[in-house]
């Protein structure tokens, strides 16, 4: 099964009681240091303080009242973990969150402010992947993956779908690319509502596993990837790989201080609190890799989860 402009449509009434629909900003400064009308779908507002409770949100509410009663589990140390815990908690069933040990205190402690039942384990996806099992078998509980899920794609997709609504002639949408469910579902939403609407992905240089993975043909794992961007870690999955590279342009990779530039230009110029996941699309149009110059285009703002203690331009 793959996941339809239907099955995003629907997504979009289903969760509609329960997230926000976020805001699009426009910046005149960024519009001419780019030199493109930048639309700016600032997800980074969202619930959780990102899109990922879109995804999590479609999943816990598409579940049948037997599977619900039973539970929901993943394993994550990031926003997919705070997002599945929310949204769980919103329809008044358990989320059993499996975390590696070593994942930051802030986090743990949104997953447990949230209503999640951690378990940790050691740092490997061995480790994450076995410990999940041992709780699902006991529980029953529902796997919600955080990007290698159809009900989990279809919800990323209603951003780009909102997004089009509000600004229908738009030129292309550009967002980030980790495990790719917020891309494959934006260039599912986008490329089947707006017909010949350009969809580019931005990924750092640094962990650039999509585009590497685009250019042969097959997935490539992400291998010690090392990025300021620390959302966009993960490799694609089954999923995801095969719709992004039916439906996206173009994968284009992004320096760090490009990213880092981007980020604090956001920052300072458009008083917008991003994280640097976030900055990675702004800094296709900063880096200038490709030309869109005069166009009409979207960006999709993934999320706003900073350590404030540990910006990325500070020494």
């Amino acid at each position: 099964m793959t996941v339809s402009i239907e099955d995003i449509q629907q997504a979009a009434q289903r969760i509609k009681p329960y997230i926000h629909r976020t805001p699009i900003l426009t910046n005149e400064s960024l519009n001419q240091q780019v030199g493109v009308q930048v639309f700016l779908k600032c997800e980074n507002f969202q619930k959780v303080g990102a899109f990922k409770f879109r995804g999590a949100s479609n999943a816990v509410w598409s579940l049948s009242e037997e599977e619900a009663r039973r539970g929901v589990i993943t394993h994550s140390s990031g926003n997919h973990a705070q997002a599945l815990a929310l949204a769980a908690r919103m329809r008044g069933v358990p989320a059993y969150i499996v975390m590696p040990n070593n994942a930051p205190q802030v986090k743990k402690n949104a997953v447990v402010g949230y209503g999640g039942q951690i378990t940790f384990c050691e740092p490997t996806l061995a480790a994450r992947e076995s410990t999940m099992e041992r709780i699902r078998l006991d529980t029953g509980a529902t796997v919600v993956h955080p990007y290698n899920d159809e009900r989990v794609i279809a919800g990323q997709g209603t951003a780009a779908l909102e997004l089009l609504e509000d600004v229908p002639d738009l030129d292309g949408i550009l967002a980030p690319v980790g495990g790719g469910g917020l891309l494959s579902g934006t260039s599912i939403a986008a490329t089947e509502t707006r017909k010949g609407i350009r969809v580019i992905a931005g990924e750092p240089e640094m962990a650039d596993d999509a585009f590497r993975s685009l250019q042969a043909g097959e997935i490539i794992p992400s291998l010690h990837p090392k990025t300021v961007a620390d959302g966009l870690l993960t490799s694609l999955g089954s999923l995801t790989f095969p719709i992004i590279r039916e439906r996206v342009d173009q994968i284009v990779t992004v320096s760090e201080a490009g990213i880092i530039a981007a980020m604090k230009f956001i920052w300072e110029r458009a008083k917008i609190i991003i994280e640097p996941s976030s900055a990675v699309p702004i800094g296709v149009l900063w880096e200038k890799k490709i030309d869109l110059s005069g166009l009409r285009v979207g960006v999709i703002l993934s999320g706003g989860n900073v350590d404030l203690e540990k910006l990325p331009w500070q020494p």
